[in-house]
């Protein structure tokens, strides 16, 4: 797939690409870059996460149909990230899909969307604990 030796050759190490099971409809992206004046980036730095684990994954009609695309780690929040990791963007839908649109425009429109969103890291829960109170 072009797509993927174009990645290869980005200089700006925007994003890299790992196939999944050896598969070129089924990658696994990191994207490397997120706009470092975004609370994204406050939040990726205080938890010492280094890139946007994402999954996407190719139709058979790829380039005529958009991929699927999902959040893997870390769990982000608000924005255009559904609970299950989603992205809901109308670049991603038939209606606003273009086979003109190359991976790399998608995942920079995708980073784009991270400040425009307000996306932040979501914070590992804090159990809490209720003092017991002993009857005496």
């Amino acid at each position: 797939m072009k797509e993927l030796q174009d990645i290869a050759r980005l200089s700006d190490r925007f994003i890299s690409v790992e196939l999944v099971d050896e598969s070129l409809f089924d990658w696994n992206v990191k994207l490397h870059q997120v706009d470092k004046d975004s609370v994204l980036w406050q939040d990726m730095k205080e938890t010492n996460t280094e890139f946007i684990l994402l999954n996407l994954t190719f139709p058979d009609n790829f380039p005529f149909s958009p991929p699927f695309m999902r959040v893997l780690s870390p769990r982000l929040e608000n924005g255009y990230v559904l609970d299950g990791g989603a992205i809901c963007m109308e670049l991603l839908t038939p209606r606003g899909w273009s086979s003109a649109y190359t991976v790399e425009a998608v995942m920079r429109q995708f980073a784009a969307s991270l400040v425009k969103g307000q996306l932040a890291c979501q914070k590992p829960s804090v159990p809490h604990h209720l003092p017991l109170s002993l009857s005496h």
